[in-house]
């Protein structure tokens, strides 16, 4: 497997914090629901689209070695994300199974900060498990912090019709996702009232 010619994987990569972009991998064209892990390779490319903003560093090697279990596991995490933004969204209770999933996968791969003093001194993440496992933990550590923080009262879904990806507000007046999804709102009202008159 050629790392940086593997397809493209997941989703959109709109800079949302690292578990809401994994949310994100169940998405919608034109309307249509997406699963953008349908296989390893597509999580790999994923991965490595996001591995600069990664706790753990994931080498093409550890992007190589994506499993299907791995797979599995990043799925997994997803769906639990995702309901946990819906509930953050509809400001109802955390689903008890999503929660329970999320503490799993924060468990799955100890993490721990390691000084390194060459060229120059900097730190590293040391971890005892495989990479790709490690990073999925970091994802769902990060969503633990998400979900139990103050910014889970700014994760919002998506107003674009048609879209189903979650984001979290940087802005009181922010509506969409992404600029895309904002047009598409604009031109969709626009349409209407051109039909009503």
């Amino acid at each position: 497997m050629d790392v940086a010619n593997l397809a493209g994987g997941g989703g959109p990569i709109l800079g949302q914090p690292l578990p809401i972009e994994l949310g994100n991998t169940v998405y919608a064209v034109r309307g249509r629901p997406r699963e953008g892990l349908q296989s390893a390779e597509q999580l790999a490319a994923w991965l490595r689209d996001v591995r600069a903003r990664l706790a753990v560093t994931l080498t093409d090697d550890d992007l190589r070695g994506v499993t299907d279990d791995d797979l599995i596991g990043a799925r997994e995490l997803r769906d639990a994300i995702r309901l946990l933004a819906d509930a953050a969204v509809t400001g109802q209770s955390a689903d008890p199974d999503a929660v329970t999933t999320l503490n799993r996968h924060t468990r799955q791969t100890p993490r721990w900060y390691e000084l390194r003093v060459d060229p120059e001194p900097h730190v590293t993440v040391g971890t005892s498990g495989r990479p790709v496992a490690a990073a999925l933990a970091a994802i769902a550590e990060d969503a633990v912090h998400l979900f139990a923080g103050p910014l889970r009262h700014e994760v919002r879904a998506c107003h674009g019709p048609g879209c189903v990806l979650h984001f979290v507000r940087d802005a009181p007046r922010r509506e969409w996702c992404s600029p895309g999804c904002g047009n598409r709102a604009r031109a969709a009202r626009h349409y209407a009232k051109v039909r009503k008159t």
